[in-house]
């Protein structure tokens, strides 16, 4: 019987999906040894069978933390800058535009708000540069199993019996996150009957770097910039409905699904065209009820998973990387120790909190058919736009923490 390998390391990461992949190059930048292990191997072809579809807006302190780890060069050539945030507000079928508002991202400074990429091509450019780092080894295909907690390391068992011996154990592995359920942190969770249709589109007006959402009921129809596909003008859409609605249209025939999405879009770009597959997924707020367990820390949406609402979803889980990556170095020297963990607890709990609330809030007024929370969403618009230091507050809010 052939022993177990033994991998020594710095940092454990549970989870190789984009949180965890970009957390393993800021750990490794910042001269730590990192063992990442996923029991999927990660799909990078749009066209395949688990190939995330969606799209990510990556805002200004995301494009800091990429800079500083040397990620930005790979990802720069297939971003979209995000130059403004337009939100029109619409009611009846088919939507009528009653209200429009425009947010700068020049009203914050010289950088665009955000810069959009493929969530599959992020993934497939992570994966390519995983391949030349070092102080990363990176197992694929391989999962969590168990762990055991030491005064000074874990001891983590995975599923092919291999062990890894580390001081610092992150939890990156998703909402239904193994490492997190292994160290006994419950979440608390919120279902709306909501889902999302993610997919990918090409359109004959220019979007001019405007990202766009339309309300309705049923939740947000949001347009996000892409770079041209083939000379055409492109953009990726998460379309937001009750649950019924969203499989409706995830099983219509492509030219009434077509029909149906002109009308949704009130027609903004033109004919929007389908390109390639669509995707379902539910929406949902959950979050840990603690972020720390012993030496494992819980980040992205092992801690927070939200609506697909302002970019806060994997920014907030970048945030979580901000502040982790920071302590790590600040306590290099006692790496998983208990000051270190209770502060990132500290530094992370309540704006994690803050932005569920928030955002919880907004989708339930946001999907509502009822006229008076119809004008509670309008008058919300309208003020949060037109009252000048609200509304740079509302976008430094939005923007998070400064890398």
């Amino acid at each position: 019987m052939t022993p177990p390998n033994i991998h020594r390391a710095d940092i454990f990461i549970s989870g190789g999906g984009i949180a965890g992949q970009v957390a393993a190059c800021v750990f490794a930048a910042k001269g730590f040894t990192v063992v990442m292990a996923d029991p999927v191997p990660p799909v990078t072809e749009a066209d395949l069978d688990g190939s995330d579809l969606r799209s990510t807006a990556f805002l200004r302190p995301a494009r800091e933390l990429f800079d500083a780890c040397g990620l930005w060069p790979v990802l720069a050539p297939h971003a979209k800058p995000l130059d403004q945030l337009q939100v029109i507000d619409t009611t009846g079928w088919p939507p009528v535009e009653r209200e429009r508002r425009s947010f700068r991202a020049d009203d914050m400074g010289d950088d665009p708000f955000g810069w959009n990429l493929m969530n599959w091509v992020v993934r497939r450019e992570l994966w390519s540069y995983l391949q030349g780092q070092d102080r990363i080894t990176a197992l694929y295909g391989t999962g969590f199993s168990s762990i055991v907690q030491r005064t000074g390391e874990i001891i983590v068992t995975l599923d092919n019996g291999d062990q890894v011996r580390a001081k610092l154990g992150v939890a990156a592995d998703g909402k239904f996150s193994p490492l997190r359920e292994a160290v006994g942190i419950d979440v608390t969770t919120t279902r709306y009957g909501q889902k999302s249709l993610a997919f990918t589109v090409t359109h004959d007006t220019p979007h001019d770097n405007i990202s766009t959402e339309i309300y309705n009921e049923g939740g947000p129809f949001t347009i996000v910039p892409l770079p041209d596909m083939d000379g055409r003008h492109a953009s990726a859409i998460v379309w937001m409905n009750r649950g019924p609605r969203a499989v409706e249209l995830m099983k219509m025939e492509v030219p009434e699904f077509e029909e149906v999405m002109y009308h949704r879009s009130t027609g903004l770009l033109g004919h929007m065209r389908l390109e390639g597959r669509r995707s379902i997924w539910p929406i949902m707020t959950q979050t840990a009820n603690q972020l720390v367990a012993g030496r494992v820390a819980v980040m992205a949406e092992a801690a927070h998973a939200l609506p697909p609402i302002g970019a806060q979803g994997l920014n907030t889980s970048l945030n979580d990387l901000i502040a982790l990556a920071g302590l790590a170095e600040t306590h290099r020297g006692d790496l998983g120790s208990p000051e270190m963990m209770q502060a990132y607890e500290k530094a992370r709990k309540s704006d994690i909190a803050q932005r569920a609330r928030v955002i919880d809030l907004f989708n339930r007024v946001a999907r509502s058919g009822e006229a008076a929370l119809q004008a509670v969403r309008l008058a919300g618009l309208k003020t949060v736009h037109d009252v000048t230091p609200l509304r740079k507050g509302v976008m430094r809010a939005g923007l998070g923490p400064r890398g």
